[in-house]
């Protein structure tokens, strides 16, 4: 139970976030895409030593899956402050635009911080769905998202500043969809780049709805 629970910190303590539409100044952007990739590389290699210490259960293992951890909020910590910097720059241009998200046939009004913040429920679902359907391939489970902890909370990587569970629902459509591509190790939904693993953006697309006011 004390390693359940400390695996869930950390799951909670490691939140996915992706810019994948919009400009916000080439300066921020390339800065904001840098903290991004070492962010992303410092939590592959976190969930790498995590599954090494899941099959050896040894001390030094248990060592190196924390310091890893440590790494990856340390790099989460730079990326996150990257992105304050670019929400502020995107202020500053004066593109204060609207969207519009339409979810089982209702409307409804958000900003483009809002909007960002959707994309990354549908991304960070995925890429989540994508690793623990994975792990249930590899260690022969039944194939089913629907009694996954993480599909089941829908809240990795939020933020309140969007409806909570207008967040759960994107979270976890992008989660069944990287739990199928994950189990059946393909790429339907999502491909495999320097950047990591993410959703196509005509599948996002198709989820979100999404059209600027």
């Amino acid at each position: 139970m004390k390693l359940f629970n400390l695996r869930n910190t950390v799951i909670g303590s490691i939140v996915g976030s992706f810019l994948l539409f919009g400009a916000i100044g080439s300066t921020n952007a390339q800065s904001y895409n840098d903290q991004y990739r070492q962010w992303q590389e410092a939590q592959r290699r976190a969930q790498q030593e995590y599954r090494e210490y899941q099959r050896t259960r040894s001390r030094s293992d248990y060592s190196e899956w924390q310091r890893a951890q440590q790494r990856a909020q340390q790099e989460y910590a730079e990326y996150q402050r990257s992105q304050r910097s670019g929400y502020r720059a995107y202020n500053r241009s004066g593109n204060n635009g609207y969207y519009r998200v339409y979810r089982n046939g209702s409307y409804y009004q958000t900003d483009y911080r809002g909007a960002e913040l959707l994309r990354q429920a549908v991304n960070s679902g995925y890429q989540q769905g994508f690793q623990q359907g994975q792990m249930d391939a590899q260690y022969r489970r039944n194939g089913s998202y629907y009694g996954n902890e993480v599909y089941r909370s829908g809240v990795y990587g939020y933020q309140s500043y969007v409806d909570r569970s207008q967040y759960q629902y994107y979270f976890q459509q992008g989660f069944q969809r990287g739990y199928e591509d994950g189990f059946n190790n393909q790429y339907r939904y999502g491909s495999r780049s320097n950047n990591g693993i993410n959703i196509l953006g005509n599948i996002l697309n198709g989820i979100l709805n999404l059209t600027q006011q």
